[in-house]
């Protein structure tokens, strides 16, 4: 795979039947090896190693409702209270980053209101803090630090 623009992540990878899985932990289960989850497990790995978000806190392909349209974010990142902080949202390296991109972590903010969201395709990241009140956001240098999350939300 693509050398990623994040810190080298410790994956337990399997070949079965022609395919190649990769072990989830915040899942805890294996799944297809795709270039979109190869970003994912490293950016979750570098969250936990890096930026000491808790790994009870990380849940990957939570299901919300747009309207009468089922969609899942690829991760959210909750609160102490289990409360939705955060949406990231994967896109394979060779996908570039553009608008469309936003907006659909946009459309997914409509349904959990977040003050927190973060798109990569493991070269690029984008976080962005929002406020919901208003409609503004604003975007950060860089990822945040678990513990910097509650003190500006």
């Amino acid at each position: 795979m693509l050398e990623l623009n994040l810190p080298p992540a410790e994956l337990k990878i399997r070949k079965e039947n022609g395919k190649t899985y990769v072990f989830d932990r915040l899942r805890k289960s294996y799944v297809r090896l795709t270039p979109e989850e190869f970003v994912r497990q490293h950016f979750v790995s570098f969250l936990i190693t890096h930026k000491n978000y808790p790994q009870s806190r990380l849940a990957n392909e939570i299901g919300i409702e747009l309207g009468n349209v089922k969609k899942r974010c690829d991760t959210v990142l909750y609160d102490e209270y289990l409360h939705p902080l955060m949406i990231i949202e994967y896109k394979a390296p060779s996908i570039t980053i553009k608008q469309n991109t936003f907006d659909q972590i946009a459309r997914y903010n409509m349904s959990l209101n977040v003050p927190w969201l973060v798109v990569s395709n493991g070269l690029q990241h984008y976080c962005c803090r929002v406020d919901n009140e208003t409609g503004t956001y604003s975007f950060c240098k860089e990822i945040p630090e678990h513990d910097e999350l509650r003190v500006k939300s």
